[in-house]
């Protein structure tokens, strides 16, 4: 592609290093991109709390699609452009049919609402994936109880993938089945909610098109995106499926993979 105009990358086994740092390379091109007016865009599956660290490692702070597209957040004005939802009716359903066909699995909802203390509540059971460990002990019936951006399903005996199986299996597409880590974690969100969904709010706001971007992912919730981007580049680490549905490969996480694209231009 020509000059991309616009960058979306996504974190964790993307942007960040396997200790989950923005290592000096990526940092620099990253930051001459910028300098070169380029927009750069962080495209993940955290919520903003847990996504403004990594841009305070590269000093900017502008839009970014969060919840894997559930919302998108204007960091420069500590803001959500952009909300969806699961409401307690869905929620409730999509809990009750992914627990039979996954039984033994735990509960937790990312909410938009409320204080950073509140945002993230799991019942009794549920094994936390990441060190952000901030969630609020919560029964199940209060889980399901509100709105929700974000349902995450948790089994350690089992894989994401056979998980996510299961789960599309009985959901009917009701809502969207991912992941982002591949031992025992699905997230699901609205239907048709996507990081691409996401971007294209992002690139509408800026005047901008899919054919401008390139997009940067590793696993299974970055496949939308990196299909939907001018230029969508697999991590050389990536899930299979996210190789499959990108344009091309470039080195893993641990070898600067984005830093080698984005030097082509920058």
């Amino acid at each position: 592609m020509t000059t991309p105009r616009l960058i979306a990358s996504d974190a964790d086994g993307t942007l960040l290093t396997p200790l989950e740092r923005v290592s000096d390379r990526t940092a620099a091109v990253v930051r001459r991109a910028v300098d070169a007016g380029a927009v750069f865009v962080i495209s993940t599956g955290r919520p903003p709390r847990w996504t403004r660290p990594i841009l305070d490692q590269l000093g900017l702070y502008g839009l970014g699609v969060c919840n894997n597209g559930s919302m998108v957040y204007d960091f420069a004005e500590d803001r959500a452009l952009s909300e969806h939802s699961l409401d307690p009716i869905l929620l409730r359903d999509a809990a009750e049919a992914v627990l039979k066909a996954i039984p033994g699995s735990a509960l937790a909802v990312e909410r938009a609402e409320g204080s950073s203390e509140q945002c993230f509540l799991a019942e009794q059971g549920y094994v936390h994936a990441w060190p952000m460990d901030e969630s609020v002990l919560a029964p199940r019936d209060e889980l399901l109880g509100k709105p929700a951006v974000k349902l995450l399903v948790r089994n350690t005996l089992m894989t994401s993938d056979e998980m996510a199986t299961a789960a599309k299996a009985v959901l009917d597409d009701s809502v969207d089945v991912t992941f982002s880590i591949g031992s025992g974690l699905i997230e699901l969100v609205a239907k048709d909610i996507t990081k691409a969904t996401g971007l294209q709010l992002v690139v509408d706001r800026l005047g901008l098109t899919a054919a401008d971007v390139v997009a940067f992912g590793d696993m299974p919730n970055d496949i939308a995106m990196l299909g939907w981007a001018g230029l969508g580049v697999a991590m050389g680490n990536a899930h299979p499926s996210a190789m499959e549905a990108a344009d091309e490969v470039t080195a893993p996480n641990s070898e600067d993979g984005v830093a080698q694209v984005l030097e082509r231009w920058f």
